[in-house]
């Protein structure tokens, strides 16, 4: 795995053309005043948000519960944003549970591009727990189906394209959330058709950027990027660090807003997917898809920080 003071050395993306791409992404219109910026996926051409949001830890919660109501305001602020993806999986505590109750209660199913995986270890385990996904995201169908940290891939990826072919989903995927799932996910990439991956991409944790993000830019798939917080420990990290001061340049208000929209400056990255329970920090995320996105010298300088 290449270390973090090669990558700042070499080339951020990988070459000049991802850098004029980038410019262009920079000044694209972000679709009105105050809307959400959008990308496109490249398989169908279908348009995306950047920000989206998971469920991962922040979804854990009773329903009926105090936590749950909070949940509900985040989601409402989520949706009357405009934005759209919500992340989930199987093995979240019940987050999925959560979220589809949620949906229902709220009425935003069909507002929602629905991801969420398998995560099983043989065809028939998984034929279960696809079952048990969509009783309890209550629906028939889902977006995008994703083979959860390539966990016996090579049986789940065709079973999903199975799935996909009968319209139980739109797209198919692969994820992980550690650098050391890279090397793989690239081999992956090199020889198997895919509509998306997900991946961990930060500041402090760059390495996406070297070949997994430039390889799926090449191949036409789309991304979503999972920990751009680095679970929570950036903001602990910069507790008490006033923002750089072109963070105003960039309409960025926290440094929330200037993690996710480091991962958003990557032309490979379709959408940013922070799980929260809170509706200030909900409104902060969504306010990074607002804006300008970051020159290839702010986010190395994002990158040079003592992290």
């Amino acid at each position: 795995m290449v270390s973090r003071r090669d990558f700042l050395n070499g080339a951020l993306w990988g070459g000049a053309g991802l850098a004029l791409a980038l410019r262009g992404t920079a000044r694209a219109a972000v679709g009105g005043s105050g809307a959400l910026r959008t990308r496109a996926i490249p398989a169908t051409g279908e348009t995306l948000p950047v920000i989206g949001a998971g469920t991962s830890g922040s979804f854990v919660a009773e329903i009926g519960s105090d936590k749950y109501r909070r949940l509900k305001e985040a989601m409402t602020i989520f949706f009357d944003s405009g934005a759209t993806v919500f992340d989930t999986s199987p093995n979240y505590g019940g987050a999925d549970r959560v979220l589809g109750a949620l949906l229902e209660e709220g009425g935003w199913r069909d507002r929602c591009f629905l991801a969420t995986k398998i995560a099983a270890d043989s065809r028939a385990a998984a034929e279960r727990q696809w079952a048990q996904s969509l009783e309890a995201l209550r629906t028939d169908h889902v977006e995008l189906l994703q083979v959860h940290n390539l966990r016996d891939w090579k049986t789940q990826l065709p079973f999903a394209r199975e799935l996909k072919e009968q319209g139980k989903t739109k797209y198919v995927g692969v994820t992980h959330y550690l650098e050391r799932g890279l090397d793989e996910m690239a081999a992956i990439l090199r020889r198997e058709p895919l509509d998306f991956i997900q991946i961990n991409y930060s500041v402090n944790a760059p390495e996406a950027a070297k070949e997994v993000l430039p390889l799926a830019r090449d191949k036409g798939v789309a991304v979503l990027i999972n920990r751009a917080f680095d679970d929570g420990s950036l903001f602990s990290t910069v507790k008490g660090r006033p923002l750089p001061g072109w963070a105003a340049e960039v309409g960025a208000e926290s440094w929330a807003q200037l993690f996710l929209k480091f991962a958003l400056s990557h032309p490979a990255v379709t959408a940013v997917i922070p799980a929260t329970s809170k509706p200030k920090h909900q409104r902060d995320n969504l306010n990074a898809g607002r804006g300008d996105l970051l020159s290839e010298a702010r986010q190395r300088e994002l990158m040079a920080m003592d992290w």
